[in-house]
């Protein structure tokens, strides 16, 4: 059954299905995180896993993009979603890093800096979660993500590995799932022209030009200076879309909205050609209307002076300096600490791209990658074309790696837990 909760001044009725709950954590003075956790459609929750969820950016949010436009209960119409994750585990959503959707801070100094630092809010803001909702510390939990997310979800899982070691955090961690995720920023700026040129979407000219743009990335990378090879990065993206007329760098069968690509080009700065680019989409306007509207009535705690996404280009100016930092070595950390790590990637996403994940996974100094790059992989038959493959994968003791084809960047909108 569904539980209608109406609100005055809206034309809206909020469904809810199956029990949830949400809150703040103050993971550091000035600095308060937002979760939304919603238990499993089941007779007994207990019976299934929980899935934290972790948005990119940094500075998309959690609780806004991926639980109303990917695998919450509803989706942006309120309408019940036929493959919310929500039916085979309960799902968490965190607004994070500090500052991202519902999450804010005091002041812009409370920002995080950091993965490291972005992981260990979180930790807090898990202990806080485990010592309160006793009823999972037994079950499985799974962090997946998508993007940045992956990148913050690797440092976030090696340091919940460490809490769980010590006994300062108690739950099951049970693994973790990177999806097109940016763990090796550089692999993947410097297979863009590549790609693009073997699937007709670059000329000879055009390889020339990105080629040359993203050499001044990894230029910028190998001296340490990564503000510039952030900032060198935008203008890779520029030089993409000046030469492919606006791909969508987040599935190359489509174009970038003309709005959005004017406005990133004609932008003097990269930060807000970022914006344009990857926050945006991320809070369209539709979406910032359900959010700030007859979600935030419904939450009834979010505090007057804050704005779901307000904070978000100053999320991403924040963690500028660490943004095209690869975690590869976190990935083996975890590997050999006998964490199950699981990446699977989008066959038509272009800023994340799958050969560029292919490439760091070539550099892991895991002991089983040599077993693993000779196996051969299984194909998956797609569930909703009878006949027809939908992935190829391969997985070797505690690792495993997803090629999803058909898909972008965003690959939980065509697949389900």
């Amino acid at each position: 059954l569904y539980i209608y909760l109406a609100f005055f001044n809206t034309g809206w009725s909020l469904p809810v299905q199956g029990k949830e709950t949400w809150g703040y954590v103050d993971v550091r003075e000035g600095a308060h995180m937002f979760w939304w956790l919603y238990y499993a459609d089941s007779s007994s929750f207990k019976d299934l896993p929980l899935v934290m969820w972790l948005q990119g950016g940094p500075g998309g949010s959690s609780c806004g993009f991926g639980n109303f436009e990917e695998i919450g209960p509803l989706d942006t119409d309120l309408e019940p979603r036929k493959t919310s994750w929500v039916s085979s585990a309960s799902v968490l959503f965190v607004d994070n890093p500090v500052g991202t959707g519902y999450s804010y801070t005091d002041s812009e100094e409370a920002l995080t800096k950091d993965v490291a630092m972005v992981a260990a809010d979180m930790m807090v803001l898990l202990r806080e979660f485990f010592n309160k909702q006793t009823e999972f510390q037994s079950i499985p939990f799974y962090i997946f993500s998508e993007s940045y997310g992956g990148k913050m979800a690797a440092a976030i899982s090696l340091a919940l590995t460490k809490a769980v070691q010590k006994g300062s955090i108690k739950c099951n961690f049970a693994g973790v799932a990177l999806g097109d995720s940016w763990i090796s920023p550089l692999d993947s700026v410097l297979t863009w022209g590549p790609y693009l040129y073997s699937t007709s979407l670059l000329d000879d000219y055009g390889l020339m030009e990105v080629t040359r743009a993203a050499k001044a990335v990894q230029e910028a990378v190998e001296q340490g200076q990564y503000e510039k090879a952030t900032e060198q990065w935008s203008i890779t993206e520029n030089v993409v879309e000046q030469n492919t007329n606006g791909v969508n760098f987040y599935n190359i069968l489509t174009q970038q909205d003309d709005e959005l690509m004017k406005s990133s080009l004609n932008d003097n700065g990269y930060l807000s050609a970022m914006k344009f680019r990857h926050i945006r989409p991320l809070h369209r306007q539709s979406l910032s209307q359900l959010m700030n509207g007859p979600i935030r009535k419904k939450l009834g705690v979010i505090p007057k002076n804050v704005t779901w996404g307000g904070q978000a280009e100053e999320v991403f100016e924040s963690m500028s300096g660490d943004f095209m930092k690869p975690v590869v070595d976190i990935i083996d950390e975890l590997l050999a600490a006998g964490v199950n790590v699981t990446v699977y990637n989008g066959q038509l996403d272009l800023i994340v791209d799958t050969i560029g994940q292919e490439l760091w996974v070539k550099k892991l100094n895991w002991d089983g990658l040599k077993k693993f790059s000779q196996m051969k992989w299984t194909a998956l038959e797609d569930p909703e074309s009878a006949g027809q493959t939908g992935a190829f994968y391969k997985t070797y003791k505690n690792f495993a790696f997803y090629w999803i084809l058909k898909a972008g960047h965003m690959v939980t909108h065509c697949t389900s837990a």
